[in-house]
């Protein structure tokens, strides 16, 4: 029987829970959309994924929320073009599965493998293409066109006025924005470009008068493709080492050493079951959300069990027809404005991964990883071994660690 106190503190963890999601919420919604899949399938396995981190790092669970993840648009955007969404899903899996793998090798090498395997001098330049390529899917959906600019959706004039006005509103918000308001600039942007889509008259509800209140989210199971794999599986190694950054963030806010109890092995090893579980039913990968763990600083809320209560509440809101038919009304330049600036700060961190990492660019060593890397992947170089193609991001990806184990060190320079 639960005392009064106990239901209290039960009730006031559940609506801190159900804030939280809403601070994850225009994020973990953004990349469905522009890829997609279904947003209610999102939010499903958001939630269990979640569920399944806390449920592996028992030992000491965290305080975070794990939701789609950014580093996964450009291969999912990709993929469903090429493969369709079942066979992207097999190489999202196979991506959960290399996190898998790493936690293992951590768990017998140590921590420091995943440095040695990836330094910033490979992951900083791998993380900027990914920002890079994208780059001109951003600007044809500001303009009103579909994504590869084939047609034109919506009238140029219209389209710009809505996209730089999610574009200003999200950068205003993020410049100035105080307590909570500033960890959802995207749900802002998206709000006002909304707005002003409703006020040129280019919206329509129709999605949201078929829909049903209650209806199951669209799972889709993975059909094998060695192709979908081996492009997709290299990518994981920037949302890889950007989970080792969360941790330490969030062990920063927290004052617990994450990164020693439950262990780097146990939080990886939680994200790639989060991450092939959610690809397993058709949503898009997971990863420790930085709005949440932006949250979690300002409130203090470091129960986990608040996170619970946000999965719950994930789970809850996918069955809800009505939300799928809404976020289906979004037009295009609202999201083209948002990701004008959400694929240039993708690059952005690229490069910051470089300078934090120390990385000489005057070494020749580090300006030949860093040149292949980037001019390969942005350039589109392919190679074909035995019927399959290695390209884009991922071949970028390969041959950086390639020349990172076998290039000489400078004798001037220490190098990676």
């Amino acid at each position: 029987m639960l005392h009064k106190t106990d239901y209290n503190f039960r009730l006031r963890d559940s609506i801190i829970g159900l804030q939280f999601l809403f601070v994850a919420f225009g994020a973990l919604v953004l990349v469905p959309i522009l890829t997609g899949l279904d947003p209610n399938v999102a939010l499903f396995t958001a939630g269990l994924g979640t569920l399944l981190f806390q449920l592996i790092t028992r030992k000491s669970v965290p305080p975070v929320f794990l939701a789609s993840s950014f580093a996964f648009i450009a291969p999912i955007l990709y993929g469903v073009k090429t493969w369709g969404i079942a066979g992207t899903m097999s190489g999202l899996v196979a991506a959960g599965l290399f996190y898998v793998l790493l936690s293992l090798l951590i768990h017998l090498r140590g921590s420091n493998f995943i440095h040695t395997l990836l330094p910033p001098v490979v992951t900083g330049p791998v993380i900027m293409t990914i920002g890079l390529i994208l780059s001109p899917v951003a600007v044809n959906m500001a303009m009103g066109k579909t994504g590869d600019g084939s047609l034109v959706l919506i009238p140029f004039n219209q389209a710009i006025t809505i996209s730089l006005t999610s574009l200003v509103i999200t950068m205003l918000v993020m410049l100035l924005g105080k307590g909570v308001l500033r960890l959802l600039p995207i749900m802002c942007g998206i709000v006002g470009g909304y707005t002003v889509a409703l006020l040129l008259g280019v919206v329509s509800f129709d999605a949201v008068t078929k829909a049903a209140w209650f209806a199951m989210p669209s799972f889709v199971t993975p059909e094998l493709n060695w192709e979908a794999i081996f492009y997709i599986l290299p990518i994981a190694i920037a949302p890889a080492v950007e989970h080792v950054g969360d941790i330490l963030a969030i062990s920063n806010v927290t004052k617990k050493d994450y990164l020693k109890n439950p262990g780097l092995k146990f939080t990886l090893l939680g994200d790639g079951i989060a991450t092939s579980a959610a690809s397993l039913l058709g949503g898009p990968p997971n990863t420790t959300y930085s709005e949440v763990t932006g949250a979690v600083t300002i409130t203090k809320a470091f129960n986990p069990a608040i996170m619970t209560w946000a999965a719950i509440f994930a789970i809850i809101l996918a069955f809800v027809g009505k939300l799928g038919g809404l976020l289906s009304t979004i037009p295009v330049p609202v999201m083209g404005g948002i990701l004008l600036l959400l694929f240039g700060i993708i690059a952005s961190i690229g490069m910051e991964t470089l300078i934090k990492g120390n990385v000489d660019m005057a070494d020749p060593r580090n300006m030949i990883i860093v040149s292949i890397i980037l001019v390969f992947a942005i350039g589109g170089m392919s190679f074909d071994f035995g019927g399959t193609k290695f390209s884009g991001i991922g071949l970028g990806a390969i041959v950086g660690i390639f020349l990172n184990f076998v290039l000489p060190k400078t004798r001037h320079f220490d190098g990676y």
